[in-house]
């Protein structure tokens, strides 16, 4: 059984590692890595590889960036050469990103079965290209690997047959547990002269958040008013750094003495500070869960979630990026007010166990 594993992005290497761990326990199992190179810097994507131990590309695209519609179209493109030359039994892709619904449609129309893990995540904002790539990759896939019972229940109000979904946890949680003590064991916080529980981490990096000045304005309001009661490390994806200086605000922020921009890190000091932050304030997916199961408070600066379980039941609080909500939020985290969270059902480690042994079963008896 040959199984083409896309990789693009920073989450998808997160939740393809266990994957290809698992997949290599089974000697009827071929598992091929293609990265298609849409994160094309080397801290967001090379050193990820080194970090989580996953073997190297077979085949690498080097798509690197472009627009939505220019870097969908020269995946479309490499990856068809990839099939056509490959001949898999499946593609398997991850998460939301162009490279999931590129190799998915590609797929699909080669008459090749595709897989989709993180299938059903829905956060009703059709103005986020992630959503439309949920969507459209849900609406073409063969089987649908669901992380939360929200998943579950937006697939059915799609429409989808009930024999394409399996409810099998998160993937990216069993990176977390595999990782979590190893990553607390780093030189991070030595590094950065950084004391547990004595700071608060943030990550910006969508769109609608440092694309626009007025919101991005928005926010660095805010944490000048933070940063005077709490240390704030911002690790920069190198997107968002473009856009502030391109807005001309580097000179604002240089003057927040307690917000500390870094560069990005990798994998295992991400999770390391994550882990020993007071509180998180971030705008992405995978960090909400990430957070819940770590037991850290986590303020999302969105109108909207795709990942309800962990406000539900979990330690996030979605907030948007109104100024005043911010702050009073966050003041109440730095005052000891927190949000006790639990674990979701089936984020236990063994996500990746679950759909390797489905897969398995469910491609020999479609060959039968």
């Amino acid at each position: 059984m040959k199984i083409i594993n896309v990789v693009g992005a920073r989450p998808n290497f997160v939740k393809i590692s266990p994957l290809i761990e698992e997949m290599n326990k089974f000697s009827q199992i071929e598992p091929i890595i293609v990265h298609t190179g849409q994160h094309y810097d080397y801290s967001m994507s090379k050193q990820f590889f080194q970090d989580l131990n996953i073997p190297d590309p077979d085949i690498h695209l080097e798509i690197g960036s472009g627009s939505h519609a220019i870097q969908t179209a020269k995946i479309m493109m490499g990856f068809e050469k990839v099939l056509l030359q490959e001949k898999p039994d499946l593609t398997l892709v991850v998460g939301d990103v162009n490279s999931t619904i590129a190799c998915a449609l590609v797929s699909t129309k080669m008459h090749i079965p595709v897989a989709h893990v993180e299938a059903g995540l829905r956060s009703e904002d059709k103005g986020m290209p992630e959503e439309i790539n949920r969507i459209l990759t849900d609406a073409i896939s063969d089987y649908l690997f669901v992380s939360e019972v929200s998943g579950i229940n937006n697939l059915l109000h799609e429409g989808v047959p009930t024999k394409k979904m399996f409810f099998v946890g998160n993937v990216m949680i069993d990176t977390l547990l595999k990782y979590k003590r190893q990553a607390e064991e780093t030189n991070v916080l030595k590094n950065l002269g950084l004391e547990s529980n004595d700071y608060c981490l943030l990550t910006l990096h969508r769109p609608s958040n440092v694309d626009d000045r007025d919101g991005l304005k928005n926010i660095l309001g805010a944490l000048e008013e933070i940063q005077r009661n709490i240390l704030v490390i911002f690790p920069v994806h190198p997107r968002t750094r473009t856009k502030i200086q391109g807005f001309e605000m580097q000179g604002w922020i240089d003057q927040m003495k307690g917000l500390r921009l870094i560069h990005p890190v990798s994998y295992l000091e991400f999770l390391g500070l994550m882990s020993k932050a007071q509180f998180v304030l971030t705008d992405s997916g995978g960090i909400q869960e990430e957070t819940t199961v770590l037991g850290i408070p986590c303020l999302t600066l969105r109108e909207n979630t795709e990942r309800p379980v962990t406000v539900e039941i979990g330690t996030n609080i979605v907030i948007g990026i109104d100024q005043k909500r911010i702050l009073e939020e966050s003041k109440k985290l730095i005052n000891g007010d927190k949000k006790q969270g639990a674990i979701p059902k089936y984020w236990d480690g063994n996500a990746a166990g679950r759909i390797v042994e489905i897969l398995l079963r469910e491609i020999s008896n479609e060959a039968c």
